[in-house]
């Protein structure tokens, strides 16, 4: 089983950036497609972006296109979120999430979800 742990969140100013980071363990993931999700308060859970862990291709929702950048490590077995120029409406808790389909994935049914991290941006 993969277990998956966030990191990075935190406060931030509009037109700022965080650095999500997620860090997997418990067994082999690099057939895994691996991605991050948001919900926001009082909205449902949205997919934002996904990785092949093993390629590196990587899929982006239109929203987040040219702002966010996801990315691994192989190394250090640690997914990111580059997130640049945040908006205030980017605000919601960022989960990232794995599963050995990417079609689970992007449609929000993986098979592990982390814990959260909070992303909160002021104007």
């Amino acid at each position: 089983q993969v277990q998956l742990v966030e990191s990075g969140g935190g406060l931030v100013q509009a037109g700022g950036s965080l650095r999500l980071s997620c860090a997997a363990s418990g067994r082999t993931f690099s057939s895994y497609v691996m991605g991050w999700f948001r919900q926001a308060p009082g909205k449902r859970r949205e997919f934002v972006a996904a990785i092949n862990w093993n390629r590196g291709n990587t899929y982006s929702a239109d929203s987040v296109k040219g702002r966010f950048t996801i990315s691994r490590d192989s190394a250090k077995n640690t997914m990111y979120l580059q997130m640049n120029s945040l908006r205030p409406e980017d605000t919601a808790v960022y989960y990232c999430a794995a599963s050995q389909a990417a079609i689970r994935l992007i449609n929000g049914v993986p098979e592990v979800w982390g814990q959260g991290t909070l992303v909160t941006v002021y104007s």
